[in-house]
């Protein structure tokens, strides 16, 4: 596949163009990729409401009946439930890794195994969140493209 970048002017809408003979997966894999870059979400500190773009999401948490989305440098609370952000962003590149949190897999610098089955997710900011062993056949069919015998 042949990828092209045009430089254009402030003044023009930014867009993405695939020109292709057949959606194949990988097609509707980029198409999804682009979209999922672009939506935002509402979240809430002691300064204010803020818009959040999804790819700035490290990960999710639910801490005493509270949601919470943390940064590369800030954590907001958000007004809806962990189950709640699950469905709505399961399409996305989110993956519930415990009980309690969801994490952002773009955001996953490299995984290296723990204790007891588990998993240690190593992301970008240097974070490390734990993978229950419950969650790790998940990851490693999604990682793997959703293929169950890789």
């Amino acid at each position: 596949m042949k990828v092209e970048i045009e430089k254009i002017t402030e003044q023009q809408e930014e867009r993405v163009l695939i020109a292709c003979y057949k959606v194949s997966k990988e097609v509707s894999e980029i198409v999804h990729f682009v979209k999922s870059r672009q939506e935002n979400i509402e979240g809430h500190d002691e300064s204010g409401v803020h818009v959040i773009p999804l790819s700035e999401i490290y990960y999710v948490e639910s801490v005493d009946n509270k949601v919470f989305v943390y940064l590369k440098n800030n954590v907001y609370e958000i007004k809806m439930r962990l189950y709640e952000f699950e469905d709505l962003y399961a399409d996305k590149e989110f993956f519930r890794c415990s009980k309690d949190t969801i994490i952002n897999l773009m955001k996953i610098q490299f995984l290296k195994p723990a204790l007891n089955s588990r998993f240690a997710a190593v992301l970008t900011n240097r974070e490390s969140i734990i993978i229950s062993r419950k969650y790790v056949p998940v990851l490693k069919q999604k990682l793997r493209g959703g293929q169950e015998n890789v």
